[in-house]
């Protein structure tokens, strides 16, 4: 070996030995990675267009950080929610979970490998959806006072979809039927769409679904509004009374979207991806387009959205119980 090529290796091996710290620390912030924001849900559906209306306006609110959406469909949300279980605290994996698998799954299954109370830290509540409680036409009840009393003249007759076992829609009906004293039976289909279809025929009596898909049916005459399930009307149906104005105090169903980020994820990044989210959420033109998707825009902080998801399981725990439902 010449000189000149032994003082080209020292010159290599040195500058190996001071990159290397370098590259070392890099995944440990991951500022320069893209995020991948994992949503529990196929695309197409209404989880995945509101997660790609907000993240480009996060990315924005980045400095141009890219914000990747990830479908991980699969297992009721169990699946995307366990890769975010499993990701690196660094800020570079992200969930966007409903109310199914940020709460529902923790209550329904019994072997999870992880405990999603303990396993995710909150970052910001994106959207809230109110559910609407619609009867088929050949319902003979126009309001939810005739339509209860017209349940207690049929204990157990009544039918009522879901889009399956364990869903919003299905514990959605079980809270109705618990807070109104009230029997039905519950009819189990492959999404909502062919539970509409069933209503229309006059095989299912009602159904608890997002107001969004359900509006133009109403609008169309296909299957009567009996009553909103949030606490206030809803601007896409502002004639239909609340559950709360109709003579059940307390009574709430709101399907929602949240952002939560690995639970060891420092506090520095929760805060930038906060106010990130909140950006995204609160721009006028992002608000706009997740309104005309029927859902109403929230932005909060990651202590709000903690707060919230707690009163969540405080409100579903009971009522999943009560299902007697198990989906492992």
């Amino acid at each position: 070996m010449t000189l000149a090529s032994s003082r080209r290796g020292l010159l290599a091996g040195a500058a190996t030995l001071a990159a290397g710290p370098a590259r070392a620390q890099a995944p440990a912030d991951a500022s320069r990675q893209p995020i991948r924001l994992i949503v529990t849900a196929a695309a197409g559906g209404s989880t995945d267009v509101v997660a790609r209306i907000v993240a480009p306006g996060m990315s924005e609110a980045l400095g141009g950080r890219s914000v990747v959406v990830e479908n991980r469909g699969g297992g009721g949300g169990v699946i995307g929610a366990e890769a975010v279980a499993n990701a690196a605290p660094d800020g570079s994996t992200l969930g966007f979970f409903t109310v199914t698998a940020g709460v529902l799954n923790a209550l329904l299954h019994k072997n999870l490998r992880f405990e999603t109370q303990r396993a995710f830290a909150p970052v910001s509540l994106v959207i809230t959806m109110p559910m609407l409680l619609t009867v088929g036409n050949h319902v003979p009840a126009r309001n939810l006072q005739e339509f209860v009393a017209w349940m207690k003249t049929r204990p157990g007759r009544t039918t009522y979809g879901s889009s399956g076992p364990g869903s919003i829609n299905h514990l959605g009906a079980v809270m109705l039927c618990n807070r109104s004293g009230t029997q039905a039976e519950h009819i189990p289909f492959r999404g909502a769409g062919p539970v509409f279809a069933s209503m229309m025929a006059g095989d299912t009596d009602f159904l608890i679904e997002g107001i969004a898909s359900q509006a133009p049916f109403v609008q169309q005459g296909s299957i009567r509004a009996i009553a909103v399930t949030s606490p206030e009307r809803s601007p896409l149906l502002p004639d239909v009374p609340t559950v709360i104005e109709q003579g059940i105090p307390g009574f709430e169903i709101l399907n929602w979207m949240g952002v939560f980020a690995p639970v060891a994820t420092p506090a520095p990044i929760i805060q930038r991806l906060e106010a990130a989210t909140q950006a995204a959420v609160r721009d006028p033109s992002g608000s706009r387009r997740l309104r005309e998707t029927g859902v109403e825009p929230a932005g909060s902080g990651a202590a709000e959205l903690r707060q919230f998801w707690e009163g969540q399981f405080r409100l579903w725990g009971p009522i999943a119980a009560e299902s007697g439902v198990t989906l492992d």
